[in-house]
């Protein structure tokens, strides 16, 4: 299994201002064998680099088509690519399981061959699982091309779907055949930081060389959030010359043959994470595993030294604004029992001290337990998958009901069901 690398932006990277306004020079498409036409915008560069842009399940936004402007200034061609208008496809994520993806392999191909330059492609979220269709479909059906040199990807989703609590995430089976030079850009404040552990090495192990660069404070989608904060802002302003550097990085690793598994897939789709978000049994484990974390105040508690009480474990963070959303009916829903019959322990993830207690003078203020797991071990024993992630377990000590996403705690069914629970 290859290392990925870790990738380091040093000093080499200024600020580089977006301008308030952008247009390409040129609109421009491109006819495939199949007759598909594909629309894209040309931000033209002298460089000797092109990069491919293909907008994510979310659409076009005006923040990429800013940054493309940014890159071009900086030497490097840019195509900004939008397949949601060129297959006449709604902006969603199921809608990146339509696209074809020998369409894609010969874009590629077409562009290389256009512009003679080194050809780079760059997504987001899911969209990456139609690039990746794409790249493995260019090398089984050229075995010896060079038109791809690398992909940037940014936080990338490569699972099936977000998973009920408790039960084994799937990737999409292209992650495990894809032999590839990736650039994978993934901020940190996001629940795909904490797969890389798993998705890192499911992409290394059929061949592919993975940079890693990780940015910190930042959440998905941090360049077009329509509530970006100050940090996500600056980042911002810095993307186009991370993603220059990601360019030049790949550019200069050594090259070498890469061959694809030729072996048959099955490409099931990406499921939509649109669920109803309501407290249902648990399907996994019933046993909780270890939590045994300090709290805020410098308190340790022992999930497993809690008796006789019914429990809600909440795994949330400051930065994520579900969790924020619905604190304030869990703090009205502890208020309605006795500490003797229920608690609520509030499991942060990965954030210091002083951002916690900013949080709780300047956002919610709450009087139950904020444990602070700051190094993730805790998410990861528990496998939360999505944040805020929520287990309700009995006065014997067992999982009985849990959920993932936000809801409002203090309704009459929610104390139903514990009520129900402290009476048995």
């Amino acid at each position: 299994m290859n290392t990925s690398k870790l990738f380091s932006l040093g000093l080499a990277i200024g600020l580089y201002l977006l301008p308030l306004c952008s247009q390409a020079n040129t609109s421009a498409s491109l006819t495939t064998r199949s007759e598909a036409e594909i629309n894209y915008a040309v931000y033209p560069a002298n460089g000797k680099q092109l990069l491919l842009w293909f907008y994510s399940e979310a659409g076009p936004q005006q923040s990429d088509r800013l940054l493309a402007q940014a890159i071009s200034k900086l030497g490097v061609e840019v195509w900004l690519i939008d397949l949601f208008d060129s297959y006449f496809l709604p902006v969603a994520g199921s809608s990146m399981d339509k696209i074809p993806a020998q369409d894609i392999s010969e874009l590629i191909s077409m562009a290389q061959q256009k512009t003679t330059k080194k050809v780079f492609a760059l997504t987001n979220g899911r969209a990456v699982i139609p690039l990746l269709r794409a790249a493995r479909e260019l090398q089984i059906s050229q075995p010896d091309t060079k038109d791809l040199a690398g992909l940037v990807l940014i936080s990338p989703k490569f699972f099936t779907e977000t998973p009920e609590p408790g039960q084994q995430p799937q990737l999409m089976p292209v992650v495990d055949n894809t032999n590839q030079l990736l650039f994978v850009i993934q901020p940190a404040n996001s629940p795909w930081f904490w797969k890389l552990g798993t998705t890192i090495p499911a992409l290394e192990k059929s061949g592919s060389d993975v940079f890693l660069q990780k940015l910190k404070n930042v959440r998905d989608r941090f360049y077009f959030r329509p509530d970006a904060d100050t940090v996500e802002q600056q980042m911002t302003e810095r993307l186009p010359a991370i993603i220059l550097n990601a360019l030049t990085a790949l550019d200069k690793y050594p090259a070498k043959s890469r061959q694809a598994s030729t072996s048959a897939i099955v490409i099931p789709q990406a499921i939509a994470n649109k669920k109803d978000k309501l407290l249902k049994p648990h399907k996994g484990n019933v046993i909780p595993p270890a939590l045994d974390l300090l709290t805020v105040t410098d308190q340790r508690i022992n999930l497993h030294a809690i008796k006789n009480k019914v429990v809600l474990v909440n795994f949330w963070a400051s930065w994520c604004p579900p969790c924020v959303h619905e604190m304030p009916s869990m703090q009205r829903l502890q208020d309605t029992f006795t500490d003797e019959q229920f608690v609520i322990l509030g499991v942060n993830m990965a954030e210091d001290k002083a951002t916690i207690n900013k949080f709780l003078q300047h956002k919610v203020s709450v009087s139950f337990p904020l444990l602070m797991d700051s190094d993730g071990s805790a998410l990861q024993r528990w496998q939360v998958f999505a944040f805020p992630t929520s287990y309700l377990i009995d006065k014997k000590g067992q999982i009985r009901y849990s959920l993932f996403g936000s809801i409002e705690w203090d309704t009459k069914e929610i104390k139903s069901i514990i009520e129900q629970l402290i009476s048995e």
